[in-house]
């Protein structure tokens, strides 16, 4: 991620024309020393304006990539790298900063991706300052995670239909085992057991109407 925060400081034109001699003016060596001193006076305070603010200007972006890195944790592929600026005291001083993330989906996971795409954003608002740059990560996070939402929402509706699907097949397996119950079924036993007690009750008809014409011995087998 880039941090638009680099700014040149440039040091301000120095006015030495106290320094200078003025054409046809005779100056005596004691009037040349006191301008040398004080023209020298005048750049050590400009150089030290500046230094002050080069301090401080690398004070500021060396934090603002700090923050950078701290918030965004595994996701951060390279940084920070800073633009540096030499002083008048021959030291450089950070002016500028980048810090890259990485900020691809998750391929396949959009859960992830929701995840990642909150990360991504903290990170780029973790300085105090976000730059422009900075905010701009930031709205793209926030669309990939809209996206992120969208994927989710539209796997798990193929889910619960897939699901709906299943306990329709099941529902309608156990109706069908149902409708058959075993006590309309008439087995074979059943149907030999029904006929085998219909054979005593006319074997007895017809004896008894035997019986009451002549006394004859009969023997005969009773079904249970």
């Amino acid at each position: 991620m880039i941090i638009n925060s680099s700014q040149n400081i440039q040091s301000s034109s120095l006015d030495t024309s106290s320094a200078k001699r003025v054409n046809g003016t005779p100056r005596s060596s004691n009037t040349d020393s006191e301008n040398n001193k004080q023209a020298e006076k005048v750049l050590k305070q400009q150089d030290q304006a500046m230094l002050t603010e080069l301090r401080a200007r690398d004070r500021e972006v060396r934090a603002h990539e700090a923050a950078h890195v701290s918030a965004g944790g595994s996701l951060v592929r390279s940084g920070p790298s800073y633009t540096l600026q030499k002083g008048p005291d021959g030291r450089s001083y950070a002016i500028g900063g980048e810090v890259q993330l990485d900020v691809s989906a998750v391929d396949g996971d959009p859960e992830a991706t929701l995840v990642k795409a909150g990360i991504i954003r903290s990170a780029a608002l973790a300085p105090a300052d976000p730059s422009a740059q900075d905010r701009r990560v930031a709205s793209n996070a926030n669309q990939l995670a809209s996206r992120a939402r969208v994927d989710i929402a539209v796997m798990r509706r193929e889910e619960a239909q897939t699901s709906e699907k299943q306990d329709g097949s099941e529902s309608e397996s156990t109706e069908a085992r149902s409708t058959t119950a075993p006590s309309d079924i008439a087995t074979p036993k059943t149907r030999n057991n029904l006929q085998s007690n219909d054979v005593p009750v006319a074997a007895i008809s017809a004896f008894m109407a035997t019986a009451q014409s002549e006394v004859v011995p009969v023997r005969f087998s009773q079904f249970a």
